[in-house]
């Protein structure tokens, strides 16, 4: 089997393994911390169809072809009014459980390479490309923009702190978050128009240190 079809089966692989399981685990927390609206609507899954967006899915197969790209799942719904720690804290728990999730797979994937003494070629490089997918995923959607885990990891994080500048800093940013599918969708086209890509700069320094922490790099 050539080893751009192994390539493409791992990076579709991949990213579907990564957004299912990143999906699923932000409905496990939704709903453990109280929330039952992604429960209800049939995403409490690790059936990978119920997390598929149509376009996301396409840009999902482009990427794989390209190497260049983003893919993406139906976001989980989530009621922040019902989640038990308030809001904010609410959101960023169940915005860290789906980056965690990735990383933690990643951890499983890249342990049972390990000891594993003998693998097939073909096998070990699907398996790798798996788990280096998931912690690109998990290391992209810890950027703190807005659209990502990241941001409301930080707001959970600056809301906790009962100061002036902290309450000062969130009521900004979250008026910055409306706006935040254009500001990626900037940040992404720049990158292919000026050949200068923020958004990879950003996030190769977090995927090298889980890469580092997993044992693959």
């Amino acid at each position: 089997m050539p080893f751009g079809i192994v390539n493409l089966i791992a990076v579709l692989l991949g990213l579907l393994v990564a957004i299912t399981i990143h999906e699923f685990s932000h409905a496990l927390v939704a709903r453990q911390l109280g929330d039952p609206t992604a429960e209800r609507m049939g995403r409490l899954s690790l059936n990978p169809l119920v997390h598929l967006d149509p376009l996301g899915t396409l840009m999902m197969v482009i990427t794989a072809l390209t190497g260049f790209g983003i893919g993406w799942g139906k976001p989980t719904p989530v009621s922040p009014w019902n989640l038990r720690p308030g809001r904010r804290l609410g959101m960023a728990l169940v915005a860290a459980g789906g980056p965690i999730s990735n990383f933690l797979l990643a951890l499983i994937l890249s342990a049972i390479l390990r000891l594993v003494p003998i693998w097939p070629g073909v096998l070990a490089s699907v398996v790798s490309g798996v788990a280096l997918l998931n912690l690109s995923l998990a290391a992209f959607n810890l950027l703190p923009l807005p659209m990502l885990d990241g941001f409301h990891i930080l707001m959970g994080l600056i809301t906790s702190i009962r100061a002036r500048w902290a309450y000062s800093l969130s009521y900004q940013l979250e008026r910055l978050e409306p706006q935040g599918s254009m500001l990626l969708l900037i940040l992404i086209l720049a990158g292919y128009v000026f050949r200068f890509n923020l958004l990879t700069m950003l996030t190769f320094p977090i995927f090298r240190l889980l890469v580092r922490v997993v044992g693959m790099g």
